[in-house]
Formats: structure tokens, C-alpha cells, sequence
């Protein structure tokens, strides 16, 4: 049963890759690796932080397959933002709340008033799988979908109550975890890079 380190602390985000991934894979996480630093994320693109993290973490846990991932959300009318910036928009540390505070308080801005308005967006994942310091493959996912200015539900993470994927009414704050790990940005990205590593079965010898 091959293995992999994802590296993150955030547990919901490892979580999520369990789920998507299954009992055919044992899935590892940076809490049990509490010695393990990963350098700053200091790139402007999903892709660079992405493999920022992977090659960092691959080097500080030689030989095993490393799998790290960058994602954010892009709002249209605010050309793009958070993006990048999405875990620490209100600041850095900024808890998931306060995150969605400052997504709020910009939105109602280009409402004009309308509290019903509604925003074109996506969640972008791109994905990085590395080993022994060096970046291996790269895929990307992105769900498409609308933000609105009233949080709905209590599931999910991050901006998941601002946001209504594509084909739905409810946004992934409401949704089943089972649908949002079918639809999602890491889904994508995710299911890109599990059929490439089928077709390299090298990688995870």
C-alpha cells in the first residue's frame, strides 16, 4: 500500500485527501511529524507555494513521497482576490472567520445595496508530489461557482459558506462533505494526480 505525506498541519485539508483517496492509500500529515518546518510560502502563484511546500517537505523527510498543495479562492470583480492570500487575507493568522469578515465587507461594496447579489468566482487547487527535494509532477483543479454576502451552513472550512459551486443552490457549508469531495478544487487536482501516479507506478515504489 503505497504512502504519502501531505504536507500541511491544517487537518481538514488532510482529512479531505483521506477521503478522496481512500483505504488504498496511507495518507500521513505534518502533526506526526512535529520536527518538520516548511519554508515560507513566498511565491505569487498557487503553483510556486505548491512547490515551495512539497520540496521542503521532501527534504526534510528523505525518501518518502511528498504531496503539498497551494489553494485559494478567486473572486472576478475583486480581479482575483484573495487568491493566494486566501488563509491569511485578513492578516496573517487570520482565523477562517475573520477571513470571511473582510470577503464580506468587500463584496457588500460592489452590491450596491443588494444583499442578494452575486459574485463569479472559483476555488483553484494546484497540486505537487516531490521526493528527496525535488518537484515530480504538478496538476490543478478549479470549481467554478458564485459568492454570496450571507454565510450559509457550518461545514466545510475556510470560505465554504460564501461559496455555491456550479449546478447548486447550497453552498459548500451545507452540502454533504461526500458531494464537496466530489466537486471540489483538491478533488480535481487530486484525481489528475492519483491517475498520473497509476500510470507511474515507479514514483511509488
Amino acid at each position: 500500500m503505497p504512502e504519502v505525506l501531505f504536507a500541511t498541519s491544517n487537518h481538514h485539508k488532510a482529512d479531505e485527501v483521506r477521503a478522496m483517496l481512500g483505504e488504498s492509500w496511507v495518507v500521513r500529515d505534518l502533526s506526526e511529524f512535529p520536527q518538520v518546518t516548511l519554508p515560507p510560502e513566498t511565491g505569487d502563484t498557487f503553483e510556486a507555494n505548491a512547490i515551495i511546500k512539497a520540496e521542503g517537505g521532501s527534504v526534510a523527510m528523505p525518501g518518502m513521497l511528498v504531496l503539498a498543495d497551494d489553494s485559494g479562492l478567486e473572486v472576478d470583480v475583486l480581479e482575483g482576490a484573495p487568491g493566494v492570500w486566501s488563509a491569511r487575507y485578513a492578516g496573517e493568522g487570520a482565523t477562517d472567520g475573520a477571513n470571511r469578515v473582510r470577503l464580506k465587507t468587500e463584496l457588500m461594496v460592489h452590491a450596491a445595496g443588494d444583499p442578494a447579489t452575486r459574485f463569479p468566482g472559483r476555488f483553484r487547487c494546484c497540486m505537487v508530489v516531490a521526493r528527496d527535494g525535488r518537484a515530480i509532477h504538478v496538476t490543478n483543479g478549479a470549481v467554478e461557482g458564485q459568492l454570496i454576502q450571507e454565510e450559509q451552513g457550518v461545514g466545510g472550512f475556510g470560505y465554504d459558506p460564501l461559496f455555491i459551486p456550479e449546478g447548486y443552490e447550497d453552498t459548500f457549508g451545507v452540502l454533504p462533505e461526500a458531494t464537496k469531495n466530489q466537486l471540489s478544487h483538491r478533488a480535481r487536482a487530486l484525481s489528475e494526480m492519483v491517475a498520473w501516479l497509476a500510470e507511474h507506478p515507479e514514483v511509488t515504489d
